[in-house]
């Protein structure tokens, strides 16, 4: 793999009516391109009108949506890896509601939202968790909001159920079918986890993975392509815990995923752009968390932006697009930033 050196090359568009089917009925599409990117919250602004806007990054979310509308041809989707607002809303519920649909409003008053672009978000920490001591504890009525709010922009629901502590299963307390689950699309199979579950923080139901991939394999998938708020793996920049934090939980899980040949695990979390491959010739880790949270003092060159995946028969190119900003002003409108590749490399099969 070589990383490229910096380009100077303004944004460019890319390739375009999303169909999701099952493995058998899954036409192969031989080159096609999606967008993935996460964490665009920010802090409340407490001398807000409306606090609920003060939860997000407007400017950079509003730059995402039309710059992704821009490409030629259209992509076929944009996936939000979490922590799209706030939350932690000390289990005020219609406070989460209402900054989720200030995050909805803002894509529907898109240029995005006229085109025939997939749009799929799901759930970090941020959405489904309370502050509780020093501690982020997953809460169930946080988890039925989202699933609620955000039910346009989940796009499957065949994933895990509550199962409770029993061996042999993921000891799930609650229903994990909307927030855990997976589609195919062009011959390729997605994934996509909620890493917050109620009583299951930073873990993955590794049980109903082995299942789901193990079908999709069955089934002819071509790519295996997996979506998660938190990283299995640290890079070599500074971050918060992810799935370390249980390590048991996450071996087994990256076990599944590599004994089954998943291509790469897409991450946010930490609010940089960094790659690592665990081990030689296996599943690739993409921390994408760029999308507007500001950054670790330690990352030079800081950007917000964007992950550009095109996927062809046997390779997928990794394209990572941003904009520089400012920490201290991270959330000022900045259109005199160009928008230019910053990293890219090549995953042949």
């Amino acid at each position: 793999m070589k990383i490229s050196p910096l380009l100077l090359i303004p944004v460019i568009g890319l390739t375009a009516t999303l169909l999701f089917t099952g493995c058998n009925n899954n036409p192969v599409i031989d080159n096609y391109t999606f967008v993935v990117t996460g964490d665009d919250r920010v802090t409340s602004k407490e001398d807000s009108l409306h606090p609920e806007w003060g939860t997000i990054n407007e400017y950079q979310v509003k730059r995402l949506f039309k710059e992704v509308s821009e490409m030629k041809p259209l992509p076929r989707m944009l996936l939000i890896n979490g922590d799209l607002v706030l939350g932690y809303t000390d289990r005020d519920t219609v406070k989460l509601a209402n900054e989720l649909k200030a995050w909805i409003k803002l894509y529907k008053e898109s240029p995005l939202a006229a085109l025939p672009v997939k749009l799929v978000a799901f759930t970090g920490n941020h959405e489904t968790a309370e502050k509780i001591g020093s501690s982020r504890v997953a809460y169930a009525p946080d988890e039925r909001t989202f699933v609620r709010e955000m039910k346009d922009y989940i796009a499957g629901n065949n994933g895990p159920h509550y199962s409770g502590l029993r061996p042999g299963t993921d000891s799930l307390m609650t229903d994990q079918s909307q927030l855990t689950y997976s589609f195919d699309f062009g011959g390729d199979h997605y994934v996509i986890f909620n890493t917050d579950a109620v009583d299951r923080e930073s873990r993955l139901p590794y049980h109903w993975l082995e299942k789901d991939l193990k079908n999709a394999r069955d089934n002819g998938a071509r790519h295996i392509f997996l979506f998660a708020h938190k990283p299995a793996w640290a890079t070599s920049m500074s971050g918060e815990a992810g799935l370390d934090e249980v390590r048991a939980n996450r071996d087994s899980a990256w076990s599944v995923m590599e004994k089954y040949n998943s291509d790469i695990y897409f991450c946010s979390h930490y609010h940089f752009w960094d790659t690592i491959q665990p081990h030689k010739g296996k599943t690739w880790e993409v921390v994408c968390g760029n999308a507007g949270a500001p950054g670790p003092k330690d990352w030079t060159g800081p950007y917000f932006g964007y992950t550009v995946v095109k996927v062809h028969p046997k390779s997928i190119d990794i394209t990572s697009m941003g904009r520089d900003y400012d920490l201290k002003t991270f959330t000022d409108a900045r259109d005199d930033k160009t928008t230019f590749i910053r990293a890219q490399f090549t995953i042949s099969k």
